[in-house]
């Protein structure tokens, strides 16, 4: 299973890193997301994965017993869902901006900073 999990990590990686190097700001956008997806499960299978036995402790016992899921991994995988749907947003609005304002989304038409564009 994590032989299948590991290979879909290298599409995810080789895509994401295939899509930022185009030339569309569309297709960074993706290759960033497909880049964060891959961190996502690098995490995911980092973290011993074991089924039915959460994280709690009984009365009677004064730890965890032996086979647990780590909660770790957990909340790191929430928050960097977040913080990448965040970016993907925030990536989407400013592209969005630079479309309206020089009318390509070419990033070689999008290089000089030295025109200065009227805001309506």
């Amino acid at each position: 299973m994590k032989y299948i999990i590991i290979f879909f990590i290298l599409v995810l990686l080789t895509s994401g890193f295939y899509m930022i190097l185009r030339r569309s700001l569309v297709k960074l956008i993706i290759g960033v997301a497909l880049l964060s997806h891959a961190a996502n499960l690098i995490i995911f299978t980092s973290a011993t994965l074991t089924r039915f036995n959460p994280p709690l402790i009984p009365q009677n016992l004064g730890e965890v017993p032996a086979p647990y899921a780590d909660p770790i991994p957990q909340a790191l995988i929430l928050t960097s869902i977040v913080i990448s749907f965040a970016l993907t947003a925030f990536s989407v609005i400013l592209i969005k901006k630079i479309y309206l304002t020089t009318g390509s989304e070419d990033t070689d038409a999008v290089n000089g900073s030295d025109i200065i564009y009227k805001d309506e």
